[in-house]
């Protein structure tokens, strides 16, 4: 066993500091390229329809969504139980898409604007009478490039 003298002073090395930033920023970096930011807080309802053959989107940052169905628990109060159109964070009216698309292709490049494509998430409940009026209201805007949002269906359910 060691012996221990009092008064006598023990040298703590110093801790070297000069990797932290590099950590630091790596851990930084690290979470800003996973973390994904929410664009739209859903107001209505939307059960996709199941399908069996579906394409992925390529570029979402030409996509712009519109929205179709019943309003949530937290809006059925105020706007009632029938079916609604939510264009970014808010109700909207079928007149209304014409401007949303003009504000969203101005947004984009000008290059870009020929390829915007406007999805369409619709629930499954939801009329065909307002997706109709929906897809006049894109034809009027010049917004032809229009996709369905679906859901995959798994191969058990088909008989």
């Amino acid at each position: 066993m060691g012996k221990f003298k009092k008064g006598e002073k023990v040298e703590v090395g110093e801790l070297n500091m000069s990797s932290l930033s590099d950590i630091v920023f790596m851990f930084l970096f690290f979470f800003m390229s996973v973390t994904t930011m929410k664009e739209v807080d859903l107001k209505v309802e939307v059960k996709v329809p199941q399908a069996t053959e579906l394409t992925k989107l390529e570029k979402k940052s030409l996509v712009t969504y519109i929205y179709i169905g019943k309003p949530n628990r937290q809006n059925r109060a105020r706007m009632g139980s029938e079916t609604r159109i939510q264009l970014n964070d808010k109700f909207a009216e079928v007149d209304e898409i014409q401007d949303y698309i003009a504000q969203e292709k101005g947004s984009m490049k000008e290059e870009d604007q020929p390829y915007m494509t406007v999805s369409l998430k619709i629930d499954r409940e939801t009329s065909m009478g307002i997706v109709n009026d929906v897809k006049q209201a894109l034809r009027k805007a010049y917004a032809l490039k229009i996709n369905y949002s679906a859901g995959r269906r798994d191969n058990s359910q088909m008989q």
